[in-house]
C-alpha cells in the first residue's frame, strides 16, 4: 500500500501544469472579441491581397490552435464558405454590370450587351470584361470576406453565453438579443451536422438537391424546438422585468443613451472629416461618451443580477487583446511604410508590394494563438480520458482506488 501524500512531489506553480506547461482554461470571451474586432479593423484598412490572405492565415491558425470541443467551435469552416461565396458574388456582379472600362484595360472576354433605358444611364448590363475590373472586385470581396471570417473566429473561440454575463445591466436585454442572434449560426451548423450524421446512419441514398428536403425540414423543426425552449427559459427567469426603476427613470435612461449615441456619431464624423468644425470632433465625442456612461449607470439599476464564478481578466487576456489592438493601431498609423502599399493601384497592373510593418503587425496578431492558454476540456472529454486511463491500468495489472474524501489515492500492486 502506498499513499501519494507520503511521496515527495515538487510544488506546483500556479497556472502551470505538468512539465512546466500552462494549465488549460477558457479565455475570457471579451478578449477574443476584442482581438477579432481589432483584426477586422486592420483588415478594413487594406485591399492588398497579400495582406488579406495573411489575415485569413492568421485567423485559421489561431482558430485551429485555440478552439474548444463545443458545438459553436465547429462552424469556422462554414464561415469560410460564406466568405468564398461573397467573393464570387462580388466578381459576378462586377462582370455583369460592366462599368468603368478604359481603353487601356486588358480584356478577358465579352458578355452579350443588354440595352438599358435613358433613365438607367450609367449602368451597363453585359459588355466587355477587363482584368483590372475583375481584380478590383475580387480584392474588395476579399476584404469583406476577411471581415466575415473575423466575426466567425470570434464566434468560434468565445462562448457567447459567457460574454452575456459581463455586460452592464443597462445592456442586458440588448445583450440577450445579440447573444441569441449570434448563436443562430453555430446552432444551425450543429443541427445540419446532426441531421447529416443521422442520414448516414440510416443509409440515405439521396444526395445533392434531392436530399435538400430531407435536411431542411428536420433543421427547421429543430430550430422551432430551440426557439420554444428558449422562450420558456427566458419567461421562467423573469426576462423583461422592469426591476425597481420608475417610468421616469427609464425615460431618462433612454434619453441619455440616445443623446450619447448621437454625440458619439457626431464626434467620430468630426474626427474623420478634416473640414468639419473643431467643436464637432473631440468635444462632441467626449460629451457623447459621458452621456452614454451616465445612461449605463442609471439603467443598470433596473436589473439585479448575480454571477456564479465570474470570469477573471488575467495576463493572458491582456496579451491576446493587446496583440489585436496593436495590429490595428499599426495599420492605422501608417508609420514606417507607404500608405499606398495598403491599397495598391491596378493602373498600371503590377504585382502588389508586401510592406514589412503591416506583415509584422499581422504576425503579432497571430501570436494570440501562442500567448493564450490551451482551451479547457469539456466534461465529456475528461470522462473519456479517465475511462481510457482506467482501462490502460487494468490492462497492465494496476488498479487504482479513490477514497471517499477524495484526498488520498492508494495504488495497490
Amino acid at each position: 500500500m502506498l499513499d501519494r501524500r507520503d511521496t515527495a512531489s515538487p510544488p506546483r506553480v500556479p497556472g502551470l501544469g505538468a512539465g512546466g506547461r500552462r494549465s488549460p482554461r477558457n479565455l475570457h470571451p471579451l478578449a477574443w472579441w476584442t482581438w477579432a474586432l481589432a483584426l477586422a479593423t486592420a483588415a478594413s484598412r487594406t485591399t492588398n491581397p497579400l495582406l488579406l490572405l495573411l489575415v485569413l492565415a492568421v485567423l485559421g491558425y489561431v482558430v485551429t490552435a485555440r478552439r474548444t470541443e463545443a458545438p459553436w467551435a465547429r462552424g469556422f469552416t462554414y464561415y469560410l464558405w460564406v466568405a468564398l461565396t461573397v467573393v464570387a458574388i462580388r466578381v459576378v456582379f462586377r462582370c455583369v454590370f460592366a462599368t468603368g472600362i478604359t481603353p487601356h484595360d486588358h480584356l478577358l472576354f465579352s458578355l452579350p450587351h443588354i440595352p438599358t433605358p435613358a433613365w438607367y444611364a450609367g449602368i451597363q448590363l453585359g459588355g466587355p470584361v477587363s482584368l483590372e475590373a475583375t481584380l478590383s472586385a475580387a480584392f474588395d470581396g476579399l476584404r469583406l470576406a476577411c471581415l466575415i471570417c473575423c466575426i466567425g473566429a470570434a464566434n468560434t473561440l468565445a462562448n457567447p453565453k459567457r460574454a452575456l454575463r459581463v455586460l452592464p445591466g443597462a445592456l442586458y436585454e440588448l445583450g440577450v438579443a445579440v447573444t441569441v442572434s449570434l448563436s443562430v449560426a453555430p446552432q444551425l451548423v450543429q443541427s445540419v451536422q446532426r441531421v447529416a450524421r443521422a442520414r448516414r446512419l440510416r443509409a440515405g441514398q439521396r444526395k445533392g438537391v434531392r436530399a435538400l428536403r430531407g435536411i431542411v425540414v428536420p433543421v427547421l423543426e429543430d430550430a422551432l424546438e430551440r426557439s420554444l425552449s428558449l422562450a420558456a427559459a427566458m419567461d421562467s427567469r423573469g426576462y423583461g422585468r422592469s426591476g425597481t426603476a420608475s417610468r421616469r427613470s427609464r425615460r431618462l435612461t433612454g434619453a441619455l443613451m440616445l443623446l450619447g449615441m448621437c454625440g458619439l456619431c457626431a464626434g467620430v464624423y468630426g474626427l474623420l472629416d478634416g473640414t468639419a468644425p473643431a467643436a464637432l470632433g473631440l468635444p462632441a465625442f467626449l460629451a457623447g461618451a459621458v452621456l452614454c456612461v451616465a445612461g449605463l449607470v442609471l439603467g443598470g439599476r433596473r436589473v439585479r443580477r448575480t454571477t456564479y464564478r465570474p470570469d477573471r481578466w488575467r495576463a493572458a487576456e491582456w496579451a491576446v487583446a493587446g496583440c489585436g489592438v496593436t495590429a490595428a493601431v499599426l495599420l492605422f498609423a501608417t508609420v514606417g511604410y507607404d500608405a499606398t502599399d495598403l491599397n495598391p493601384s491596378l493602373y498600371p497592373l503590377t504585382w502588389p508590394a508586401l510592406p514589412l510593418v503591416p506583415v509584422l503587425a499581422l504576425l503579432l496578431a497571430g501570436a494570440a494563438g501562442i500567448v493564450s492558454p490551451p482551451p479547457g476540456r469539456t466534461p465529456e472529454r475528461a470522462t473519456d480520458t479517465a475511462t481510457a486511463t482506467d482501462a490502460r491500468r487494468s490492462s497492465t495489472g494496476v488498479s487504482s482506488g479513490v477514497s471517499t474524501d477524495r484526498t488520498t489515492s492508494e495504488v495497490s500492486t
